[in-house]
């Protein structure tokens, strides 16, 4: 191996937003994760909504304004077919 081109190998503490902290090795001397193995689902069975950025809210935002446009064409259509035809 060269001298000199490999980055130092150090012990590095990573701190999960749970709060869970634990040590592994990596180049980087502190790492923060958003979720780890203790607060992930799949690890402990769990349902737990992963909020990036609040997407959830702005979802239930977009729509608490305007409703569901496909269900509300939904209705109209077949509130026109129920309609009694005028001979």
């Amino acid at each position: 191996m060269k001298e000199g081109i490999h980055p130092k190998y150090m012990e590095t503490k990573v701190t999960c937003g749970c709060g869970s902290t634990f040590v592994t090795r990596s180049t980087r001397p502190e790492l923060k994760v958003d979720i780890c193995s203790a607060c992930h689902p799949f690890y402990t069975g769990k349902l737990k909504y992963v909020d990036t950025a609040g997407r959830i809210e702005k979802f239930k935002n977009k729509f608490a304004r305007t409703g569901y446009a496909s269900v509300e064409r939904a209705r109209k259509k077949e509130a026109v077919a129920a309609e009694p035809a005028d001979a």
